[in-house]
């Protein structure tokens, strides 16, 4: 599995537009409107580095709006739920 950040700049009056296009397109998991230097932030999960490439310079950039994009390729995924799963020794007794 690959996971990217994608960091969208868009053009104004197309925030809510533009996400819910992107919302829709399969890989694409989330879609958040952000504050600060960005505008949108886009969550993708897809198999392989192809199917990045291809949403990203494909498909993404087919869709008015997108000014400029930043995208951040993950190596590894963090969560509390991952590091509760691997420090746990075994079941909780009652």
């Amino acid at each position: 599995m690959v996971s990217a950040v994608v960091l969208l700049n868009v053009e104004r009056g197309q925030i809510n537009e533009l996400a819910e296009t992107l919302a829709g397109i399969e890989g694409i998991s989330e879609v958040h409107s952000v504050a600060g230097r960005y505008d949108l932030v886009v969550i993708v999960r897809v198999r392989t580095n192809e199917e990045l490439a291809d949403l990203v310079t494909s498909q993404m950039l087919k869709l008015d709006g997108i000014q400029r994009t930043e995208t951040l390729i993950a190596f590894r995924a963090y969560s509390r739920h991952d590091l509760e799963a691997a420090f746990s020794l075994g079941p909780e007794d009652g």
